[in-house]
């Protein structure tokens, strides 16, 4: 069995996360010693393991415990976790190519400017305050 704090160490959790999921449903409620302390069992720690390794890959909340309901039941097909799987990349994929835009701007605006001026003529801030000068929708 293992104290909070144990399972915190050993995930890189913290603790009012590890909370946090026992609240959202996504831990169960794990055993209570006589001063009323948790302890989890290894079932517990591979559950946080798995939710923190979805969190990492920017899962959802929602998804996560979809996923984890296909997880307790491995006879069901895994059809449904593709599709979580792979409407998370689509939205990874959207974030890529918008910070790639974002990317692109930047760079033409920091570009426009060698710093030498005064705030006055700042291309920088110029750009900032007229959004008509950026080049691409970002």
């Amino acid at each position: 069995m293992f104290s909070i704090g144990t399972l915190s160490r050993r995930t890189g959790v913290k603790i009012p996360t590890i909370r946090y999921y026992e609240d959202m449903g996504l831990l169960p409620e794990p055993e209570r010693t006589a001063g009323n302390q948790r302890r989890y069992s290894q079932a517990g720690l591979d559950r946080l393991g798995f939710i923190k390794h979805a969190r990492d890959l920017g899962f959802t909340i929602e998804a996560i415990r979809a996923l984890i309901e296909l997880h307790e039941h491995p006879d069901h097909s895994c059809a449904t976790a593709n599709a979580i799987a792979n409407a998370q990349l689509s939205d990874v994929q959207a974030k890529i190519a918008r910070l790639k835009r974002l990317e692109t701007e930047l760079q033409r605006i920091a570009t426009h400017c060698d710093g030498s001026g005064t705030a006055g003529d700042c291309y920088v801030l110029t750009s900032l305050a007229d959004h008509s000068l950026c080049e691409t929708a970002h």
